[in-house]
């Protein structure tokens, strides 16, 4: 592969009814072998599978980048976190175990953690290599198998996925790929076989996955978008607070669900607040993202790009006023001409009835908004469908704490954002979603429990 910015890279067939039936019957029978073989023997094979990526970490990158957009620097990251997310639930797969209850006259009862069986990963296409990884640990360490559906915009790197885990050694056909847009996902959701449904993506989408899932009762997780509120308080570290702002809206050129696109600041700094946020956005080195220097690479397609740069035409329309940023930006270098580059945007005058506010624009723009209490910034932050993600930041560890608790949101943030660690689940509230991914909390996703009681003497019998 090649940088080709506006140019077709490879093209890959869609996986029709016929092609999804046969990876699921391809998983079905892998999960056969993998569901029998003991915890510790799924964990040497994934951290195997990890290995090979953490060696393969510069290959894997490179093809994210190319595949995505995003520069090679958060490309190399989204990798790591993809390697460390296997070891953990390789970790886990060991330890996994039901528990034995005493009961009365020398009986007793048991539980069993089961696999649910086949799974069905469909992805998202700013985290392509990464949310396959979020999916496939839990599940591969409870003992399913796994057919996942990479989005059409991103098809390539969950296929080097796929490769390394025959190479690290689990069963054929465990993790397989399927490509396709909404036809494609709709064969997975139908398919009988299919015990179990994970979704990463828009609302729309999420709700059409968990009907057809509704008419199979198949339990689903949903991750979807955000809007989330990020409130900056007057005795916050200012660097600190605008270095969080930065992450908050600017990772992936903005095409990050969790981000924290509503920056409510208290009026004290705001000022100060926004004249710094601007200074640095205007910095950010945008271009190339296979270059080191770079730090905002293209958005993923030219629709894509046309629909955030409708979002700011109506903020400027509704009073909003754009302080940076918002326009369409050329490269130096000629064959990045036709890349589908912005500059990231600040948007300044905001209100809470802005369609720049209330909608999910998932681009390079932020919103600035003056608050005065807290109680005020709580309500404000609080209203909208969404619950994705919410930030404070603030040296007072008591309001920290307690805005955090008052905000309705399932990934809350302190004095940071953006950061995902395995080890904590990461989810959303209200119409971001349900279920839980990474951390402990997946494996309840992943798996069920079956419940065995023992009777030790006679059966009493009230007939």
């Amino acid at each position: 592969f090649k940088m080709c910015p506006g140019r077709v890279l490879c093209k890959l067939p869609c996986s029709g009814e016929k092609e999804v039936d046969l990876a699921v019957q391809s998983a079905k029978a892998a999960f056969k072998i993998w569901s029998q073989m003991s915890g510790m023997e799924r964990c040497r094979v994934m951290l195997e599978a990890a290995r090979i990526i953490r060696e393969q970490r510069e290959e894997i990158a490179t093809m994210e980048t190319i595949n995505n957009g995003k520069s090679i620097f958060e490309a190399r990251m989204d990798i790591d976190i993809s390697w460390q997310c296997l070891e953990y639930y390789a970790g886990l797969a060991g330890s996994l175990a039901g528990e034995h209850i005493q009961l009365p006259g020398g009986c007793f009862g048991y539980t069993r953690r089961e696999p649910l069986g086949v799974c069905v990963g469909i992805g998202a296409w700013n985290y392509p290599f990464q949310i396959a990884c979020w999916k496939a640990g839990p599940a591969l360490a409870c003992g399913n198998a796994m057919v996942f559906k990479p989005s059409p915009f991103t098809p390539v790197s969950v296929v080097r996925l796929a490769e390394i885990f025959t190479e690290a050694g689990v069963p054929k056909g465990l993790f397989n790929v399927v490509q396709g847009g909404a036809a494609t996902g709709q064969f997975l959701c139908h398919h009988p076989d299919v015990a179990k449904i994970s979704f990463t993506g828009s609302v729309p989408t999420g709700m059409k996955i968990m009907e057809m899932a509704a008419k199979g009762i198949k339990p689903v997780t949903l991750e979807l978008g955000g809007k989330s509120p990020l409130i900056i308080f007057s005795d916050c570290s200012l660097e600190n607070a605008v270095n969080g702002a930065l992450m908050a809206n600017f990772l992936t050129q903005g095409e990050v669900c969790c981000n924290g696109t509503r920056v409510f600041v208290e009026r004290k700094i705001l000022d100060t607040f926004t004249k710094e946020v601007v200074k640095r956005t205007q910095k950010i080195k945008i271009g190339d993202p296979l270059l080191e220097d770079t730090r905002m690479g293209a958005l993923i397609n030219r629709p894509h790009l046309n629909r955030v740069q409708g979002f700011i035409k109506q903020a400027k329309e509704q009073g909003a006023e754009v302080l940076c940023g918002g326009d369409l930006y050329i490269p130096d270098d000629p064959k990045l001409k036709n890349g589908y580059y912005m500059r990231p945007c600040v948007l300044g005058n905001c209100k809470d009835d802005m369609t720049c506010v209330k909608e999910e624009i998932f681009g390079p723009v932020m919103s600035i908004l003056p608050f005065d209490t807290e109680e005020e910034v709580l309500e404000r932050a609080n209203a909208t469908k969404y619950g994705l993600a919410g930030g404070v930041f603030t040296r007072d560890i008591q309001k920290a704490h307690r805005v955090v608790a008052a905000l309705k949101a399932g990934m809350c943030f302190i004095n940071n954002y953006n950061g995902s660690p395995v080890e904590l689940p990461f989810g959303g509230y209200k119409s971001s979603g349900f279920g839980r991914e990474n951390g402990r909390a997946a494996i309840e996703y992943y798996s069920q429990l079956k419940t065995v009681c023992v009777e030790m003497g006679d059966v009493e019998s009230v007939f």
